[in-house]
């Protein structure tokens, strides 16, 4: 028998659970709460034992990182495809329709391999429901894939030319879609970092698609055939790169997510390339054969690590339990017209 000594209190000498202190860490390997010492300029406000208030995403980021990449380039990908097709620039335009076609393939993969198996996206088609970007999101899918596939394989085979054209124009009237339904999928969650940029993040990911889609056909178009791809990667990075500072300023202390560890440095260094990749299309990728090949490199790749760096911002933004608990008391605080928590947790 244990030879503690029962109280009406409780156990002689144990503190019971309810003085647990907010913000505490956890021994786990005594199974007592133990204090964690706050950094200069933390937030005060946390959760019982520091854990997670929401739970955070279940996805994987290989799959549904490369997911929202993927459908941007698609989408992008047959917006120029068509553009091309319609203004005689055909290697331009065959290369934009393979490269459509094999990124919704990857895309569509990651997404079915997320959810486990086809019978569930196949499930999802059984209802619309335009409430849920997931239901808007797959329908739209259900519209593209078959026509982005159509207009390939008849570049690739050179049969049925017209009907081949129909579906690239189909294509690329979805492309936009495609592009940008990814943004109001996450942000139609409960994750800090996502949720709280729901106006940007359409934007943000319409530019990085932009930028993906042109930077691959300034991989593969030659000189003669690059001019639209080389305004669309420029035009999309603006728009990449101003909203991304719009989103940032608007999320307040939220956007420490999107500066720390990881994201951090995914979306730094997506920044200059992103950056870099305009800048050589704008001046130098009109004339030089490398510098296309640069900037399209650059491009694409500025893009996947936005994609990538917003994804473990979420990540890291729903594991933290600040940026739960912050931003609702400042709603609530300016709702009831009294003063706003400021970063250190005084009033402003």
């Amino acid at each position: 028998m244990s030879d503690a000594e029962v109280t009406r209190e409780g156990l002689r000498g144990e503190r019971p659970g309810r003085e647990a202190r907010l913000g505490s860490g956890v021994d786990r390997d005594a199974g007592t709460p133990q204090p964690r010492r706050r950094k200069r300029g933390e937030h005060p406000f946390s959760s019982y034992y520091g854990q997670p208030i929401i739970n955070p995403p279940v996805w994987e980021e290989r799959e549904i990182g490369g997911y929202l990449f993927t459908g941007g380039l698609a989408g992008a990908s047959s917006i120029l495809a068509a553009g091309a097709q319609f203004t005689g620039r055909p290697v331009s335009a065959r290369a934009s329709k393979l490269t459509a076609a094999g990124a919704i393939a990857v895309s569509l993969t990651a997404l079915v391999k997320d959810l486990g198996r086809p019978a569930r996206f196949m499930n999802m088609l059984r209802v619309v429901k335009p409430s849920s970007p997931m239901s808007v999101g797959v329908w739209i899918l259900a519209g593209y894939t078959p026509l982005a596939f159509a207009s390939a394989a008849s570049e690739l085979a050179g049969i049925a030319p017209r009907a081949g054209r129909a579906a690239g124009l189909g294509a690329g009237l979805l492309g936009a879609g495609v592009a940008s339904y990814t943004a109001a999928l996450i942000a139609d969650t409960a994750v800090p970092a996502w949720h709280g940029a729901h106006r940007e993040l359409p934007f943000l990911f319409v530019g990085s698609a932009a930028g993906a889609g042109a930077g691959a056909a300034l991989l593969a178009a030659p000189l003669a055939e690059n001019g639209p791809a080389r305004r669309l990667g420029v035009a999309g990075a603006l728009v990449e790169l101003g909203f991304g500072q719009l989103m940032e300023r608007r999320l307040g202390m939220v956007a420490e997510a999107l500066h720390q560890g990881t994201p951090g440095r995914r979306l730094r260094i997506a920044r200059g390339l992103t950056a870099v990749g305009a800048g050589l299309a704008a001046l130098a990728a009109g004339r030089s054969r490398p510098a296309a090949a640069a900037a399209g490199a650059a491009l694409v790749t500025g893009s996947l690590l936005t994609r990538l760096g917003i994804f473990a911002a979420g990540v890291a933004s729903a594991q933290d339990p600040r940026f739960t608990v912050v931003p609702q008391r400042e709603r609530l605080a300016r709702e009831r017209g009294g003063p706003t928590a400021g970063p250190s947790g005084s009033s402003d």
